[in-house]
């Protein structure tokens, strides 16, 4: 009876955050606007391991892809860029052939919990073209995987970060090997084939210029 009412009246759910992270109706709002990278933010990149593209073109379905940071570059506090290797599709590729505008995402899965995001306009390096041959000589060691399509360059004019608390802690393992070894295993030539095959047009029929 008056017992089981008084624990009902006095039980408090546990709260979500950790003890270590007060909840964010104690903290400062966290999201921040800046025109370029800062050093700090810099650094934050340097430590995740996955980041996601994210893009579209009139009339079309918005795009969203995981990528690994192993192939991403920070060129200045303004430019980044990608290789780009061999997927079933190529939705990035025509976007920026058809519109331009692309988000990146970055978010901590390990440590305080952050989110970044870098808002700007993308452009196509062609594998073939002296600046894709430029940026690869000075930013990739020349190393050019097999399944390389071409470089994602990116311009961004503004970045934000927020809090990040909705994001789950993960820890990361590796890297996974599938993609370089399907590659290694068709070759350039049967690279090339699967391009003809898979990647000549968006999912909207947009042209994506990887085989041109």
């Amino acid at each position: 009876g008056e017992a089981v009412r008084a624990i009902k009246r006095d039980f408090r759910w546990p709260s979500p955050y950790p003890a270590r992270h007060p909840s964010p109706a104690q903290e400062p709002a966290v999201a921040q606007e800046y025109p370029s990278l800062t050093p700090a933010l810099r650094d934050f990149i340097v430590r995740q391991h996955i980041f996601f593209a994210a893009s579209a073109a009139k009339d079309t379905r918005i795009n969203i892809s995981p990528r690994s940071t192993r192939e991403f570059r920070v060129i200045g506090d303004n430019e980044a860029c990608w290789l780009d290797l061999t997927g079933s599709g190529a939705e990035t590729a025509a976007h920026m052939k058809a519109d331009g505008r692309l988000t990146i995402m970055f978010c901590a899965f390990e440590g305080p919990p952050s989110i970044l995001r870098l808002y700007g306009r993308g452009e196509i390096l062609h594998r073939d073209s002296a600046e894709f041959a430029r940026v690869l000589a000075d930013h990739f060691g020349n190393e050019r995987p097999v399944g390389t399509r071409q470089i994602v360059w990116l311009k961004f004019d503004l970045v934000k970060t927020s809090c990040g608390y909705g994001v789950p802690a993960f820890s990361y393992e590796r890297e996974r090997g599938a993609l370089d070894n399907w590659a290694e295993k068709k070759g350039p030539q049967g690279v090339a084939d699967y391009w003809r095959e898979k990647n000549l047009v968006s999912m909207d029929g947009l042209p994506t210029g990887i085989v041109e």
